[in-house]
């Protein structure tokens, strides 16, 4: 199986910037696609960017976060800046992998907290 252990939330003002990290681990032959997704209260989860070779955004952050991969170490990244008060949410981390014995399974991270707030 795979797990993914992401870390980089917390409280940011408005403007700001963080950096989500997620590392995948377990039995892994390679990783297809990773990517980010964001459940705010009372909303349901929506895509905000993968990555395979190349990178996919949701419409509303494009030119705001970037992703990125760094394949030896089996870890995708969110870069998001200019941060507004909507883009509060649990962030959570997703991968598409081939294991070991040649299945493919798909892995939710634990969630991070972000909150953009004065």
């Amino acid at each position: 199986q795979v797990q993914l252990v992401e870390s980089g939330g917390g409280l940011v003002q408005p403007g700001g910037s963080l950096r989500l990290s997620c590392a995948a681990s377990g039995s892994i032959f390679s990783i297809n696609v990773m990517g980010w997704y964001r459940q705010a209260p009372g909303k349901e989860r929506e895509f905000v960017a993968s990555i395979t070779s190349g990178a996919m955004y949701a419409d509303s952050v494009k030119g705001l976060f970037t992703i990125s991969r760094d394949n030896a170490k089996n870890t995708v990244y969110l870069q998001m800046n200019s941060l507004k008060p909507e883009d509060t949410a649990v962030y959570y981390c997703n991968a598409r992998a081939l294991l070991t014995d040649a299945t493919m399974y798909t892995s939710w991270g634990q969630g991070t907290q972000v909150t953009v707030s004065s």
